[in-house]
């Protein structure tokens, strides 16, 4: 009897037994057998057939009474049962011509397929059929590397990154979720054929780059691309914030370094990937906004209002989403250094008015960020910090509880104005509305509709509007 666990689903007897009446072979292979054995969850399923997978899939579908996804320019098919999702594919082995990763395919045997997998530990397989249900086949020696926790080719690596250079990506990635190290000479492979990065389109990159952001510890991945030499070919943004510049007795801390920091720190408290990205974006335009003075040391002005013009450009190189998630992460690095400001300084009521008002809806995970932001070494400055951030969190409750100026509009709008004084469109309108969103920010009156028409009549006046006949 069968001792692995992950086989007790019944489909799994289903299909050896399909495989033996129809005299073929078929295995669990990949991720799911790799799953099993890190006891990680997993409901992808791949079924690999000495044979043709899609006869092997239409035939279990007819016996399931499922529908039967085939897509024949692969040379495979897909289907769900049991709550997971199954895919069959013929083994096959693999060749490549220089400027593609594009593979020429042909027919093989469960060795080649294996052979043509990423890693050793992605070349696991499980037999289906009746006579062998359960064995495990290994010919690359996959389990030691999942004991030993190692990243590593089957084949030469050379060969395997130049092949399918988004493989270099892959290991990066499997090896910040898992927490593995790379092998050394698998390592030294991807540094060797780092440049072949260039024929791999960006949106395969972006997939990768958005799992290892979030992984556990996404510093991890980004120091490895770093290392390898990957990160300045495919993100040079963020490989310019490495090294520390000195002058004198003055010395800035390593940008590069610290983002990580803040990514990590922003990861150990939330699973959103466009908080990670804003962490990983925060400081992003330190580079071009330093500044050195003999008597100050180093300083990056304006580096928040710089990093916040570069997110889109950023986003639409990496292929990454140009909707409301890129203004999101823009707005937080906008505003990044707003909350620390706050917390330098005394706390007003009209700072964290204006506070709440242009982060709106977004300012628990603003908060979180510049609460990440804090990575000082020294700890009597970090509790310093925090402590000021809590008063500053206990005063963005109370105000946002009594002026209610999250997502605020003010209470008199231009058509209001219009109607009232009988003007056209004009910039007047807009000189009075901004004179009363300051004052309710500001403190001078409350977000309240009789207090601001007040304001507006006082304005009017001041500015020789008269009132029309029309009733308020």
């Amino acid at each position: 009897m069968c001792e692995i666990k992950a086989l007790n689903r019944k489909i799994f007897r289903q299909i050896g037994l399909l495989a033996d009446r129809m005299g073929i072979e078929a295995y669990v292979v990949g991720g799911y057998v790799r799953d099993y054995y890190l006891r990680r969850p997993s409901t992808d399923i791949d079924v690999v057939v000495v044979g043709s997978g899609i006869e092997l899939a239409e035939a279990l579908g007819r016996e399931l009474k499922t529908r039967v996804s085939v897509f024949k320019n692969f040379g495979t098919a897909m289907l769900r049962a049991e709550g997971v999702e199954v895919e069959f594919v013929g083994a096959r082995k693999e060749s490549y011509t220089h400027d593609s990763r594009k593979p020429i395919v042909e027919a093989g045997t469960l060795n080649d397929d294996q052979l043509r997998r990423d890693f050793t530990i992605n070349a696991l397989a499980w037999c289906l059929n009746e006579g062998r249900f359960g064995e495990l086949v290994d010919p690359f020696e996959g389990m030691y590397d999942l004991e030993d926790c190692i990243i590593r080719t089957p084949c030469d690596p050379d060969i395997t990154f130049s092949d399918d250079p988004l493989r270099m990506m892959r290991a990066i990635r499997f090896a910040t979720q898992l927490g593995f190290d790379i092998e050394e000479e698998t390592f030294d492979a991807i540094t060797r054929n780092r440049e072949r990065i260039r024929i791999v389109s960006r949106e395969r990159i972006a997939t990768e780059l958005n799992k290892i952001v979030l992984s556990p510890r996404p510093s991890i991945g980004f120091e490895l691309l770093e290392l390898t030499g990957l990160l300045e070919l495919i993100f040079p943004e963020l490989h310019r914030l490495k090294g520390v510049e000195r002058r004198g007795q003055h010395a800035h801390k390593d940008n590069f370094e610290h983002t990580l920091k803040v990514l990590d720190n922003v990861a150990g408290r939330s699973d959103d990937l466009w908080l990670r990205w804003a962490a990983l974006l925060h400081d992003i335009a330190k580079p071009q906004c330093k500044a050195y003075d003999p008597k100050i040391g180093f300083s990056f002005h304006g580096h928040e209002v710089a990093g916040s013009k570069m997110v889109p450009g950023i986003f639409r190189t990496l292929k990454l989403p140009l909707n409301e998630h890129m203004k999101f992460v823009q707005k937080l690095v906008f505003l990044h250094l707003r909350p620390i400001i706050l917390s330098e300084e005394q706390v007003t009521d009209s700072a964290v008015r204006r506070l709440l008002f242009e982060a709106g809806d977004d300012i628990e995970q603003l908060m979180l960020l510049c609460e990440a932001d804090i990575t000082s070494g020294i700890d009597a400055k970090v509790k310093r910090y925090l402590k000021n951030f809590e008063l500053v969190r206990a005063k963005l409750k109370d105000l946002e509880e009594r002026d209610r100026i999250r997502n605020f509009q003010p209470p008199i709008t231009g058509e209001i104005i219009m109607q009232t004084y009988g003007i056209p469109p004009c910039s007047l309108i807009g000189e009075i509305k901004e004179v009363i969103k300051e004052a309710i920010l500001e403190g001078e009156i409350r977000n309240d509709y009789q207090e601001a028409y007040a304001l507006m009549e006082k304005l009017a006046a001041e500015r020789g509007l008269k009132k029309t006949n029309h009733k308020d």
